[in-house]
């Protein structure tokens, strides 16, 4: 190590002690320093408005977030079943195939009046508890609902009308669970 004599070591604290610090950014200025040849109430008092200010914001931000606390909490209890139905959806749908392929075999069939019981139980098991199903055949096609897994011609539907329904689509309270998978008109074969 290089040794400084202690003149040295001195003089640069001495130039070092009277370089005036940079004050921060996030520090509030002195009164007398912000202010120059005003009474040094009147900075006082500007400060007191700047913290008062603050602390007004700080409180109305709280209040912001406790409001938007609760209301996720509501909309987390109210959508809290979305993962669970949409499980349920599909296994609705191969019920559906069951109930279609029992049909076959005759509508006086025990095991078909048994299917069309339970689906509608079922089926009112999840209207009460909000799921609803969206109608599609011969609608408008709304992107929204619907999702276009073909395009057929069609003379006697019109263009972008569902001409039939592949897949049904849900709603759940007031949001889409699943689109209805349809096919949709592509209007007159073109010749």
């Amino acid at each position: 190590m290089k040794k400084i004599p202690v003149a040295e070591q001195n003089e640069k604290m001495k130039q070092s002690s009277s370089a005036k610090p940079m004050p921060s950014p996030y520090a509030p200025a002195p009164a007398a320093e912000q202010i120059e040849g005003e009474d040094p109430m009147a900075g006082l008092q500007a400060d007191l408005d700047r913290f008062r200010d603050l602390a007004l914001r700080s409180q109305a931000d709280f209040e912001n977030y406790k409001k938007r606390c609760v209301r996720e909490k509501e909309e987390a209890i109210k959508y809290a079943n979305n993962s669970l139905l949409q499980r349920l959806v599909a296994i609705i749908d191969n019920f559906e195939l069951g109930l279609a392929a029992a049909k076959e075999q005759g509508e006086q069939s025990p095991i078909y009046s048994g299917m069309v019981l339970v689906q509608k139980q079922l089926n009112d098991l999840l209207t009460e508890n909000g799921l609803q199903p969206i109608e599609a055949e011969d609608k408008p096609f709304d992107p929204n609902l619907h999702e276009a897994i073909a395009h057929e011609p069609s003379d006697q539907v019109p263009e972008e009308t569902v001409l039939r329904q592949v897949s049904r689509g849900y709603r759940f309270k007031d949001r889409l669970l699943r689109p209805a998978k349809v096919v949709v008109s592509s209007g007159p074969a073109k010749k």
